[in-house]
């Protein structure tokens, strides 16, 4: 199995955190949210992931080093593909073909998942979905009669189906999905600009390849700082059995309200944190109190009562009760 991740946006939502860190490598649950989704995708599977194609824009030397790391965690080899224009989905995928061959998943790096389904591979080709209140937000898969995909529609605005596409793609065959991308750059097939897999996914569909649902428990998005938080929290409750607590941290006079994760070297005086909260390493939290959020690497609170946050690294804070979203290497006394 081998999987393409498109991974180029520049993540303005998520700014100012990702003014210095690519939203992929922000933390969920002490690790960062592509690592989550590959590791959620390896369980999927059952199977090994050989290759994975990071495609992403210029992130520099550091984070394409973390994201081959990522790819060796599981057992795969890493590539780092660049997607010099931002002209669609198709073409994002299209530039990780070196690992378009075989079967293969494609999977957009800001959405997290967690399935109750083992991936049956001998499908042609399954499309990731759930059920949503309100269909006419979400590009909807419709069914036949024997449940295979007959069609996609971009948000209806007459009710087809409940079943909103997720962003994950299963393909038995990587090179036909590869000569369809193909086909619609080399023949110029653009909606708005910008060359979409739904059109390859359509053409495939017409020429007899059989696309089942796959459908997922829940969906969690880490589109910007509040969909985030929230899915630090959702993680943290399906992690709640394991101790995430490093051994190194030290914590002192201080209440700790599991589940949360506290990375190495954490010093924690005098504070209350939890529940739902994640502090990444040598963080120093002092007379404070911290609910539901997200602390990046080498943060530094004092003072502070703070829920619903999220603070990037070597952020310094020093106050009263805020919610906020404070970027790395920011200070602020209030």
């Amino acid at each position: 199995m081998n999987i393409v991740i498109p991974m180029a946006g520049m993540g303005k939502r998520m700014r100012p955190h990702t003014l210095t860190v690519p939203k992929p490598l922000l933390p969920i649950a002490g690790k960062p949210i592509v690592q989550r989704l590959v590791e959620d995708i390896a369980k999927v599977c059952g199977t090994q992931i050989n290759e994975i194609a990071f495609v992403v824009g210029h992130f520099g030397e550091e984070a394409e080093q973390n994201l081959l790391k990522i790819a060796e965690s599981v057992g795969a080899k890493g590539k780092i593909c660049y997607q010099e224009e931002a002209l669609g989905t198709a073409h994002a995928i299209l530039c990780g073909r070196e690992v378009l061959n075989g079967k293969v998943i494609v999977a957009y790096a800001d959405t997290l998942f967690k399935a109750g389904f083992k991936l049956n591979l001998e499908n042609d080709a399954s499309i990731w979905v759930q059920k949503v209140e309100n269909p006419s937000a979400y590009g909807v898969i419709k069914q036949g009669p024997k449940g295979n995909i007959e069609a996609i529609v971009e948000k209806p605005t007459e009710f087809i189906s409940d079943l909103a596409i997720i962003g994950i793609y299963y393909f038995k065959d990587g090179e036909n999905l590869r000569k369809e991308l193909e086909y619609l750059i080399d023949n110029d097939i653009k909606v708005n600009g910008e060359y979409y897999i739904t059109d390859a996914l359509e053409n495939m569909n017409r020429k007899g390849v059989i696309f089942n649902p796959s459908e997922v428990t829940e969906w969690l998005d880490c589109g910007n700082k509040e969909a985030t938080v929230f899915t630090n929290q959702r993680y943290l409750e399906y992690l709640k059995e394991e101790d995430l607590v490093d051994a190194s941290a030290q914590i002192k006079n201080s209440v700790i309200i599991k589940p949360v994760f506290i990375g190495a070297n954490v010093i924690i005086e005098n504070s209350v944190v939890g529940p739902h909260v994640s502090i990444g390493k040598n963080s120093k939290l002092k007379h404070s109190i911290v609910v539901n959020s997200i602390l990046q690497e080498n943060v530094k609170l004092s003072y502070v009562n703070t829920e619903g946050s999220m603070i990037g690294n070597y952020a310094e804070l020093t106050g009263k009760a805020i919610n906020l979203s404070l970027g790395d290497y920011n200070s602020l006394v209030i």
